[in-house]
């Protein structure tokens, strides 16, 4: 059973803003997409930042004890969306620049959602 608490203090998770941020960036690229791999390798990378962002909002309002699933899962839903924009990248659907943009901003959501559940890991039960 999900415990929903409170919406997270001063609005909106950082982590989420800047998932958001990379989201929007995504969404400007896909439309360049080659039409044969639009449909096939763009929407399953869609599909990941969607689920990813569900995650993460979800775990904003869940309780410390709940969050910890929701986090490994949103992690390896970003794990998994960085090895499929490699393969976008290695396929030539996403040129260089595209790929160093969202790659950067995923590597740092990366950084932030590790330190996020090494800090939930750290405190001792209630």
């Amino acid at each position: 059973m999900l415990l929903l608490c409170s919406p997270p203090p001063y609005g909106i998770l950082p982590i989420l803003q800047k998932f958001i941020s990379a989201y929007k960036l995504w969404n400007e690229f896909v439309t360049h997409f080659p039409k044969k791999s639009r449909y096939t390798l763009g929407e399953k990378i869609d599909s990941l930042f969607v689920d990813t962002i569900e995650l993460l909002f979800t775990a904003g309002y869940l309780s410390k004890e709940q969050k910890l699933p929701y986090l490994q899962r949103a992690n390896g839903k970003l794990d998994l969306l960085k090895f499929f924009l490699q393969i976008a990248w290695e396929l030539k659907a996403i040129d260089n620049k595209k790929y160093i943009a969202l790659s950067k901003q995923l590597d740092e959501i990366g950084k932030m959602l590790g330190g996020w559940m090494r800090g939930i890991q750290k405190t001792p039960p209630r």
